[in-house]
């Protein structure tokens, strides 16, 4: 019976049983429990997406079974969401002058880390899979089918790593490049293997022009849905859109329309994707462009209920000792092959160091692709290899799903990416009282030439203003060290007004009692609030007991945030592409 009615209405009964009360408590139980297990691995230095996954395996299919099969299958569109996002912000990376600048470089690392692996796998995997079977048609075929899927790697898990550790530069940029386009070569190698292998197990025989044409469809069809869709939605963001929240609106609108439409048709829902975020960042208005970080904001809670899910789909169970010896050597060969291949691409194309060095280690995981062509081969070969085949790719991907994010994180620390790819807000957050620096004093030091004793004389204290940066002073009791005033800039210029009097007077008589002050370990958008709130571009700093630590400037916080941001770019420029 292939009615298709009968084939959705058991999915769909399932999860309108899920509708209400128990939908709304996994999904908590889903991110509550995510976000812990992310937040403790991070705590361990290891990347968060695994902390997900973990927590998915622990409460999936392999653990307690809290998300049973029939609902991780309910779920399934979140699977499809996450996917579009992360597509649509990998599109968002692929900018015309990158494409042109590294084009040559992507396209000859994309061969090699494709193509060798697919060789070394298949000839490791056939070799193994004889010495059990004695088959040697059985055995090719293995070898040729593994061999063609290892070529795919998961974009997700490797870019979750590089948005958590903020990474850019070349290795950066290759990688985005390369997990963007592999994919397709994948697909066509699974055509080609598949193709092969038919006549040797008996499976579903379909020409080879066939296949091409359908990948040709797949890859040309989701292209055009999701350009004709990022030119709508930048038409409407364009034209009717002015404050953040309708822009989100629309973006997510046209991203989950083309994702519906790709599914409908059944074309590639991350290719649209991507598809849309490179229509809208290489030739829509830049007015559009906030749309990028805004939806990269919306993100978290769903990668987190993505990854969790992947975890909970893995079952780890069900695998023989044979099909565990298969799934080691497809581990094996297919990181031995992704080595060979990325490094000598880089060498032919005469990339960088960094990315001769530590792209292979960001190349390992593998999820999307390689359990979609899992499936397909299942179907394909149902009554020979497909079973043990769908079997290997399930374990393996448990290993490189926990693996890959590790791999990657050392691969980009060690290329040092990570944290380079900050914004002045970011360094606004993370940048305290007593991190600003003036030249080689801190602020905050108790000794601060920023600090003067109530019954300081003025001469004194024009000494040093003349020989140090700050245009300010706070003012401490002599006795206790509290705060007792503040003498700005403008105190003096009217006290040197006064003439030969003015060496008479002391600390004491031209402060003013500060409005307010802030502590050293308040973060700069605490203080620029108190700036604002104060009318004034000064504050003093004191303790918790009010013992005076020095002097605020607002001009000095906005040099510091200027240098830091020259610093990163310098550094980023002086990486060689």
């Amino acid at each position: 019976m292939n009615d298709p009615l009968a084939q959705v209405l058991p999915q769909a009964l399932h999860f309108s049983r899920l509708q209400g009360t128990q939908l709304v408590f996994l999904l908590g139980i889903i991110m509550f429990f995510g976000a812990i297990g992310g937040r403790a691995f991070q705590k361990l230095r290891i990347p968060q997406v695994v902390g997900y996954i973990v927590i998915g395996i622990i409460i999936g299919s392999s653990g307690f079974q809290i998300l049973r099969i029939e609902t991780i299958a309910a779920l399934n569109p979140i699977n499809s969401i996450a996917l579009s996002l992360i597509g649509f912000l990998i599109g968002a990376e692929l900018k015309i002058d990158v494409i042109k600048k590294y084009g040559k470089q992507f396209a000859g690392i994309l061969i090699g880390e494709s193509i060798v692996p697919f060789f070394i796998v298949g000839s490791l995997i056939t070799a193994a899979a004889y010495a059990f079977t004695q088959n040697i048609k059985t055995a090719v075929s293995f070898g040729l089918i593994l061999g063609a899927i290892c070529s795919a790697t998961a974009p997700a898990a490797t870019t979750d790593v590089l948005k958590e550790y903020r990474t850019r530069g070349p290795l950066t940029t290759t990688i985005l490049g390369i997990v963007a386009m592999d994919d397709a070569v994948a697909l066509i190698l699974y055509a080609v293997a598949s193709t092969i292998v038919s006549p040797l197990v008996g499976g579903r025989t379909v020409s080879f022009g066939m296949q091409m044409l359908c990948i040709a469809k797949d890859i040309f069809g989701s292209a055009i849905v999701g350009g004709a869709f990022g030119a709508l939605t930048s038409l409407v963001i364009k034209n009717l859109m002015r404050d953040e929240g309708r822009v989100l609106s629309f973006g997510l609108g046209g991203l989950f329309l083309s994702t519906g439409v790709c599914s409908i048709l059944g074309l590639d829902n991350i290719l649209a994707a991507m598809s849309l975020g490179f229509f809208m960042v290489n030739f829509a208005p830049a007015k559009t462009r906030p749309v990028f970080s805004l939806v990269e904001k919306f993100t978290p809670p769903i990668y987190v209920l993505f990854f969790v899910l992947v975890g909970a789909k893995l079952n780890i169970w069900v695998v023989t000792p044979v099909l565990g010896i298969l799934a080691l050597t497809y581990i094996f060969g297919r990181t031995l092959g992704k080595t060979i291949g990325a490094r000598l691409g880089a060498r032919l194309t005469k990339a960088p160091e960094t990315v001769y060095k530590y792209l292979p280690l960001c190349l390992l995981s593998q999820a999307g692709v390689a359990i979609g062509l899992s499936i397909s081969a299942s179907s394909d070969f149902e009554n020979s290899i497909g079973p043990q085949i769908i079997l290997i790719i399930t374990a393996t991907t448990f290993i490189v799903q926990l693996l890959g994010p590790v791999c990657v994180k050392y691969g980009i620390t060690k290329a040092g990416e990570a944290g380079l790819d900050v914004t002045e807000e970011d360094i606004l957050k993370s940048t305290k009282v007593k991190n600003v620096m003036w030249g080689n004093e801190t602020v905050c030091c108790a000794d601060s030439p920023a600090i003067v004793r109530e019954n300081e004389k003025i001469s004194s204290i024009l000494t040093n203003f003349e020989t140090h940066h700050n245009q300010s002073f706070a003012v401490k009791d002599s006795t206790s060290g509290t705060l007792i005033g503040i003498i700005t800039l403008e105190h003096l210029k009217e006290t040197l007004m006064i003439g030969e009097f003015a060496e008479t007077l002391l600390a004491t008589d031209i402060m003013e009692k500060p409005a307010c002050s802030c502590s050293p370990e308040e973060t700069l958008p605490e203080v620029y609030k108190k700036f604002s709130e104060s009318d004034t571009n000064t504050l003093p700093i004191a303790d918790e007991q009010n013992r005076a630590m020095g002097i605020m400037e607002k001009f000095t916080a906005d040099h510091y945030i200027h240098t830091k941001l020259l610093e990163l770019k310098r550094k980023v420029s002086g990486m060689s592409f």
